[in-house]
């Protein structure tokens, strides 16, 4: 099969979530622990790093492996969803897994893989593992797909686990309170592994607290170790000042993913890394914030509060969620503009009228469905937006969408892109063509 083909038979013979959602999530690990039996049990062979959360693991696992890979390590990153090549997902040292090695991996296992009956994710859980034991890596960072518990990631046994903020997403898999959701991403923790919390969130962290107990796992809250005595956005970096309180150190940062909700990330990074440290490997400070402030070119991480363009600005971030896009909004008040053009949607499996909600009522919309199954009609979009006082068109595709924004937009005014990942990745598509 050419690369081509390759990709046709994983998209189409395999069940993905990112496409059909629900439909084709498997809420047990036997097919996973029956591929890497057949496999060779390669997560054994490999050092690896755990990062779970709603908001905030995909920044978090690129900063990590940022940070290992400018520190000298040969360093796996295993992602999800990718956004304009399937081979983003796998990657060592920022470099995506070769077209052949995909090719060979697929023909070298198909009558196998066949006879267990996969999910897409699944299946690509056991080629990031094959190949990064095959090359040797290091260490990998192994970025949860959803959940925790049941999420085909968790046949490892980590070094640390990291987990970031938890909110409101995927309620009809993993529960509908932070309580439910929470003891999902708890699964990731491992008898006596440490264990990082990002945020202490009241609701989640007794969940938290108990399983880390129960499992003998250290437990650390980084906002309780941290405290950020000052941030700004600057010259598209973000400028950070924080006391570490257990040594009573003051520290200056400078990253290069400048979104706001970024500060939270860094916290548990950090704290991540002393016990990546613990863990033998050495991180040289000066190492470290070279990593941070160069994290997108290090490891390819696109769509976080993305400067695509100036004048007009053009920015595209993947929130697509209720906190998600909180912290959007949030990120407008940092950014001059006149007018706000916004291309927006959504897929069809959320309930997203809490989202509607927080939508600013003085933007002009494009409503626009992404080039995915699971994306949500743009007529009803713009119906569900209309009712809500938001004001603008439906556009069939993305591309018609921004092009419109792109028409209309002055000199002065912003055109976010957003609302969900797949929007995001086929306006991402558009100039990359």
């Amino acid at each position: 099969m050419t690369y081509q083909q390759t990709l046709e038979y994983l998209f189409t013979k395999l069940p993905m979530y990112q496409r059909v959602g629900a439909a084709a999530y498997k809420a047990d690990l036997s097919n996973t622990l029956k591929i890497v039996e057949h496999l060779g049990k390669p997560h054994t062979k490999i050092k690896c790093i755990h990062v779970a959360g709603t908001n905030g693991k995909g920044s978090s696992s690129h900063m990590l492996a940022a940070v290992l890979q400018k520190s000298g390590y040969k360093t796996g990153l295993y992602t999800s969803p990718h956004l304009l090549d399937f081979r983003e997902r796998i990657k060592i040292n920022g470099k995506m897994i070769p077209k052949n090695h995909v090719i060979d991996f697929v023909e070298k296992h198909k009558e196998v893989f066949e006879q267990i009956q996969p999910s897409f994710f699944e299946w690509t859980v056991g080629l990031a593992f094959d190949y990064f034991m095959q090359e040797e890596v290091d260490v990998a960072v192994i970025e949860v797909g959803l959940g925790g518990r049941l999420d085909s990631t968790n046949v490892i046994t980590p070094k640390v686990s990291l987990i970031t903020n938890i909110s409101y997403d995927h309620m009809n898999l993993l529960g509908d309170t932070l309580e439910k959701i929470a003891a999902e991403k708890a699964g990731i923790i491992k008898n006596r592994v440490p264990v990082v919390i990002s945020q202490y969130q009241s609701e989640t962290a007794p969940v938290f607290t108990q399983t880390a107990k129960e499992l003998k796992a250290p437990i650390e809250y980084a906002d309780k170790n941290y405290k950020v005595l000052a941030h700004q956005q600057e010259n598209k970096h973000l400028k950070l000042s924080l006391l570490n309180k257990k040594t009573e150190t003051q520290e200056h940062y400078e990253l290069d993913l400048c979104g706001l909700y970024q500060i939270k990330n860094l916290l548990g990074v950090l704290e991540t890394l002393e016990h990546i440290e613990k863990a033998g490997f050495i991180l040289e400070k000066e190492n470290i914030k070279a990593a941070l402030k160069n994290v997108t070119e290090l490891t390819g991480l696109q769509g976080r509060w993305q400067l695509i363009q100036d004048n007009p600005k053009i920015i595209a971030d993947t929130g697509h969620n209720e906190d998600g896009i909180k912290q959007v909004i949030e990120n407008l008040k940092q950014v001059q503009f006149q007018h706000l053009h916004f291309v927006f949607g959504a897929v069809n499996d959320k309930d997203i009228s809490k989202i509607l909600q927080l939508l600013p009522k003085d933007a002009h919309y494009y409503f626009v469905k992404a080039n995915i199954p699971r994306a949500l009609d743009e007529n009803e979009l713009m119906q569900m937006a209309l009712k809500l006082k938001l004001k603008g068109k439906a556009y069939e595709t993305v591309e018609l969408g921004l092009k419109a924004a792109k028409k209309a937009a002055k000199k002065n005014d912003l055109i976010l892109i957003g609302g969900s990942t797949f929007v995001v990745a086929d306006a991402l598509m558009m100039q990359s063509a």
